[in-house]
């Protein structure tokens, strides 16, 4: 029986978010023959400008191998509102299949709808999905990991219902552009909730450009950093490779830096290529939120950090030492 997917993009600052492309690929390993392909785009242009860059991503979309992209443009969806862009979505379903298979990014915007939608559809739900794959049954089989990354799950659907998963970032290859591939755009109209929430700002707190969630390359600090200038060198080696800063819950409880850089069990979750561990002890709690990176590199004066045994390359040595080095090392290189 063909099924349809739905991709529900996700823009930052006018771009697509690369996790959205990660989803389309999640997507198309798990599709039979006969599937089907469309791609949801939420986008709140004000103006000829932002009208033609959505244009461009929309078309960017339909280059992805998708069979149909729907496009919801109106104001209200230029900051993120859940009433107004659950709503949004409710109305791209009612021109999709009622057994549709949804796919989010788990972001922050992704974990925040993902729920509600289930909720609205009567739709079964997994989160920060790491794999996907179609069984021998025909069922497509869910991993996602429990208590801290020490455990697996693996789930399936029933038949019959719709579905809601959201793919947690950096774990799968995002899809390419297929060539001559264009898919068709369909625009819906669409009418805000009269009562929601109204975003009149945003403030944001970061260390750079890169999305700590999205990052392949993180540099993090913990409590042997010592200082808020103690990451200054790391933020150099960041974007020397063109990484994120991120750090342990104690460099951040102890004021050397913002909780928005927070990895770890009750901070971020990360899987980038490769993680950079400065000063880091390697508490349980920090190996829950970057341990499936997929190479770890540990700097630590302490040859018997708990870092280094989740490490794939380690070295014992001042961080204030190694990390300078490796800076002049990689500027010669580069």
């Amino acid at each position: 029986m063909m099924s349809q997917h739905v991709i529900v993009a996700e823009c930052r600052d006018g771009k697509l978010r690369r996790v959205s492309l990660e989803a389309i690929a999640a997507a198309k390993g798990c599709m039979a023959d006969g599937d089907r392909l469309a791609a949801v785009l939420l986008l709140g242009s004000d103006g000829a400008g932002e009208a033609a860059a959505a244009s461009a991503t929309a078309k960017l979309l339909a280059q992805h191998g998708t069979d149909e992209v729907i496009v919801i443009d109106h104001p209200s969806l230029g900051r993120y509102a859940p009433q107004v862009h659950l709503a949004a979505l409710l109305e791209a379903a009612k021109a999709l299949a009622p057994e549709a298979r949804w796919w989010l990014g788990h972001t922050a915007i992704g974990r925040d709808l993902a729920p509600r939608l289930a909720a609205r559809l009567g739709a079964g739900q997994v989160s920060d999905a790491l794999a996907a794959a179609r069984g021998a049954d025909g069922r497509i089989v869910f991993t996602r990991a429990l208590h801290a990354g020490k455990a697996l799950e693996r789930r399936a659907f029933l038949p019959g219902y719709p579905t809601i998963v959201t793919v947690r970032p950096n774990n799968f290859a995002p899809a390419a552009i297929v060539a001559g591939a264009a898919a068709p755009i369909r625009s819906l109209p669409f009418t805000p909730p009269q009562s929601h929430t109204i975003v009149c700002d945003v403030v944001r707190r970061a260390s750079g450009t890169v999305d700590l969630a999205e990052a392949r390359i993180i540099v993090a600090g913990g409590r042997g950093v010592k200082s808020a200038a103690g990451f200054a060198p790391l933020a150099e080696l960041a974007a020397l490779l063109g990484g994120a800063v991120g750090a342990s819950r104690g460099a951040c409880d102890a004021g050397y830096c913002d909780y928005a850089l927070q990895i770890g069990q009750t901070g971020k979750t990360v899987t980038p290529d490769l993680y950079i561990a400065c000063g880091i002890s390697g508490a349980v709690q920090h190996l829950a939120g970057m341990s499936r990176s997929r190479v770890i590199v540990a700097i630590n004066k302490d040859p018997d950090a708990p870092i280094f045994s989740v490490a794939d390359y380690g070295i014992v040595g001042d961080l204030f030492e190694v990390v300078p080095a490796l800076i002049d090392g990689l500027s010669s290189e580069l």
